[in-house]
């Protein structure tokens, strides 16, 4: 299997749906975004003022990873970007985990029963921060939601199974991520000419 240039990715806000009086994830304003790059096996943050450089990351990138992504952090990251994020390969963990449940997990569901760890807050918690200039609490929180989620990625392709934790319980089940990592020629990976 050749390597792919791979992208773990999230989002905080700097508001809440009930702030905008909506649902919709674009009408939100974005706060930062924290990734995680195979290419570089490094984490980085970026704020609105950054993103032209976080635009050619993603275009570069074969896959772009998230966890609830498809329904909260595309939309939202689209309505600042030229091209359309829905074009991009992308894999949401939530959506392949709801596909063998038939229900939805909250991340840190997963995060306690596959790798034992907490996340060191909540959405919530980020905004606050953020409204109160606590800039650096807010890329750590995102950056902690990103190692996590790349954590159960990783967990995910080594095990083709995850655990959650249940009323107390931990519960594993089976996944099949083993063409999570393969390069998919015919996905577009490319929407603006970097």
């Amino acid at each position: 299997m050749t390597s792919i240039r791979h992208i773990v990715f999230d989002i905080e806000t700097s508001n809440t749906f009930q702030e905008v009086g909506s649902s919709d994830p674009a009408k939100l304003d974005l706060a930062l975004v924290g990734i995680y790059d195979s290419l570089t096996d490094s984490y980085d943050s970026f704020v609105q003022s950054e993103l032209p450089r976080l635009w050619e990351v993603l275009e570069k990138a074969d896959l772009i990873i998230g966890f609830n992504s498809e329904h909260f952090d595309l939309p939202l990251l689209n309505k600042y970007y030229a091209g359309d994020l829905a074009k991009l390969a992308h894999l949401d963990i939530l959506t392949k985990v709801q596909e063998v449940l038939g229900h939805r997990l909250r991340l840190q569901s997963l995060a306690e029963g596959t790798l034992k760890a907490k996340k060191g807050g909540s959405g919530l918690e980020s905004i606050v921060w953020w409204k109160n200039g606590e800039i650096e609490k807010v890329r750590k929180y995102c950056l902690k939601d990103v190692e996590i989620t790349k954590k159960i990625f990783d967990y995910a392709i080594l095990n083709n199974s995850l655990k959650y934790n249940d009323f107390g319980r931990t519960r594993e089940f089976k996944i099949d991520a083993t063409g999570w990592l393969h390069k998919n020629d015919a996905t577009m990976t490319h929407t603006l000419p970097w």
